[in-house]
């Protein structure tokens, strides 16, 4: 029996790991110059010869893109942290049957915590960050500055220690602050991504460039989609130099090229033949935009066999295929000539295309087309957004948001019916809204995590005076009017629409000793009874680390039952089992372990007395001898 870390992977020991194993003639030791210790270390020049590249190094000149404290954010991405998750169930809604997440934090600590357990399995994410306008907030992350300096200079605080600090248009860092906020964020983001994933950002003038630079870096330039322009509003006549900006931008990255964007298109025409019984079929030009010195082996005359009828190409426009394809063509029956069909009005031969090949190439994505850039007419501007909001929550909550068509149109291009989808600056969870309303209307299962700092309305705000005093608080309102209000206008197709949200709470570790590992235990397992748990913390709060630490997702259904007088939590039934209660006895552990869990975890000072102490491996020998045993 071991212990769950209890902290996130450190990325760059991870990274290093990884460079070890492609590489293990590359490691080496040098001496910290710092601490004059024996530190860990890869041999630039072995690793250079492996992967038979140039290096560039010091101030030599080449493309880059950098910013002060730039390698500082890289480190902050990677670093870990000991934070968990702590579940509220008189904020949530159906809590036990939802697979919905809402969770308030700071979101750089919330990806950290999401990274395993969601590693690779969010088909979409849409963001929309603060624009740097100079008037709104950027969060300020922590660059190793002493903790009186930190307090001194990091502005805003919210009552749990999250940090939000203005970015005035006068700062020096104006856009090195914005940038060290956005990039670790994304750095993580990419990781929860599938591999067909995408992200959508919305994003202004003010680093709408910068943030394109950060997105090519952390996903690859090859991986850029589309910058999408969308009009927020009509044009405004009292604006600098009489140009009104009224669009903002929708930047899109790929995870890699496996991600296609698709959209419902226009039915095709197929026919149904005699000739072609139960094999329907359309037709399609056959000729190509080259010029016969372009492609001189498709520069030739089509004959028609059947009548000797010839079709010479057309020097500006060839055909599309070879000679040698169009006999091979021909023999399977996929040439089509005038005159061949009396439906069809066609002056040249056009190629044959059958139905069961093009649902077999296009899998579930027969029916649908490309998306363009440019956006339908239906999806709204900012007023629209804000109409949608105040028809809700009764008065304008919150500024500028989006409307949700906008972003119920995004995840119809990109997501399928069961797919993750994320928004860490939520707001006020627009992307939730959108979320069940796309699932209402084509039958879809699809679950969002919304990711929220619970940043303090302003007092003499609208918000405020109508009793919001977070952000969070209005997004989840939001959640539930409009999950109510979906279910009333579609009530044949929301019977099973799932419209609740689980909500956690970003806080500190639930241990006392926070960053203790597996290393670190050295002692017999039950040689000491001392309980490390903090003492607010409920049993609870305890199964939700546990499940960040072992990776179960965290909307996984929850049983709890009695067992001998103990409460046991059950996670996706025998999957995960955990009983956190006092004074276990041996009836308990024996019942649990014919259970046949995978992973068992309790507290290590729960044994009820020695006895339980030394039969515990024994029973689980037993009963369960491949089940993973773990404490706390």
């Amino acid at each position: 029996m071991d212990k769950p870390k209890m902290h996130t992977l450190n990325r760059a020991d991870e990274n290093y790991r990884k460079l070890a194993e492609l590489f293990p003639n590359a490691v080496t030791e040098t001496i910290d110059e710092t601490t004059g210790e024996v530190v860990r270390a890869i041999d630039k020049d072995v690793l250079m010869q492996e992967i038979s590249t140039t290096v560039v190094d010091g101030n030599e000149e080449r493309y880059q893109f950098t910013w002060p404290d730039k390698k500082k954010s890289i480190l902050l991405a990677n670093a870990p942290t000991s934070k968990t998750l702590r579940p509220c169930r008189e904020e949530s809604v159906n809590f036990d049957n939802t697979e919905n997440l809402y969770i308030e934090g700071d979101n750089l600590e919330v990806l950290k915590l999401l990274q395993e357990t969601y590693l690779g399995k969010v088909k979409m994410i849409y963001i929309d960050p603060p624009y740097n306008t100079g008037n709104d907030f950027v969060y300020e992350d922590d660059f190793a500055q002493s903790t009186e300096d930190y307090l001194e200079n990091s502005g805003q605080f919210d009552e749990n220690g999250n940090r939000l600090v203005q970015n005035t248009e006068n700062n020096g860092r104006f856009h090195t602050d914005w940038l060290n906020m956005i990039y670790p964020r994304l750095k993580i983001a990419r990781d929860l991504l599938t591999d067909d994933g995408v992200i959508f950002i919305s994003i202004d003038d003010n680093e709408v460039e910068n943030l394109l630079k950060c997105c090519g870096e952390i996903f690859g330039n090859s991986n850029f989609i589309a910058q999408i322009p969308w009009r927020k509003r009509t044009a405004k006549s009292d604006v600098p130099f009489g140009f009104s900006q009224d669009y903002e931008y929708i930047v899109c990255f790929a995870k890699s090229n496996n991600f296609v964007a698709s959209v419902d298109g226009k039915e095709r025409k197929y026919y149904e033949t005699p000739d072609f019984t139960g094999r329907p079929w359309r037709v399609h030009d056959l000729t190509k935009q080259t010029t016969a010195s372009e492609r001189p082996n498709s520069y030739f005359t089509i004959i028609n066999p059947k009548t000797s009828e010839q079709y010479p190409a057309n020097p500006n426009r060839t055909w599309a295929i070879t000679e040698d394809t169009f006999r091979t063509y021909y023999a399977e029956n996929r040439i089509v000539f005038p005159g061949d069909y009396d439906f069809l009005n066609i002056q040249k031969p056009v190629l044959r295309y059958w139905k069961e090949d093009d649902m077999k190439k296009a899998g579930n994505k027969f029916g649908k087309v490309a998306v363009s850039t440019k956006l339908p007419d239906n999806i709204g501007m900012s007023q629209d957004g804000t109409k949608e909001i105040t028809s809700l929550l009764g008065s304008k909550v919150f500024s500028f948001p989006k409307p949700s068509a906008l972003i119920k149109y995004l995840i119809s291009t990109s997501t399928e019916k069961n797919d993750f989808i994320l928004d860490f600056f939520s707001g006020s969870a627009t992307t939730a809204h959108a979320v069940m309303q796309l699932n209402a209307e084509d039958g879809g299962h699809r679950k969002f995590i919304m990711v929220q700092l619970p940043e303090q309305t302003d007092v003499k705000s609208e918000a405020y005076k109508a009793g919001y005093k977070t952000i969070c608080e209005i997004g989840e309102e939001r959640i539930r009017r409009a999950g109510k209000k979906i279910k009333e206008e579609n009530p044949l197709t929301s019977t099973s629409l799932d419209t609740g949200f689980r909500v956690l709470k970003l806080d500190s570790s639930n241990m006392k000793d926070t960053y203790y590992t597996p290393s670190e235990y050295q002692a017999s397992l039950f040689s000491s009874l001392e309980d490390n748990i903090k003492s607010d913390r409920t049993p609870e709060d305890l199964l939700f680390q546990v499940m960040l630490d072992l990776g179960v997702l965290l909307s996984s259904k929850i049983e709890e039952k009695n067992i001998a007088g103990k409460k046991v939590f059950f996670v996706e039934e025998n999957y995960l089992v955990a009983c956190f209660d006092e004074n276990v006895t041996i009836d308990v552990i024996t019942e649990i372990a014919k259970r046949k869990p995978y992973y068992f975890v309790m507290r290590d000072s729960s044994m009820a007395n020695d006895s339980v102490a030394t039969n515990f491996e024994q029973i689980f020998a037993a009963y369960s001898p491949d089940t993973v045993r773990k404490v706390l």
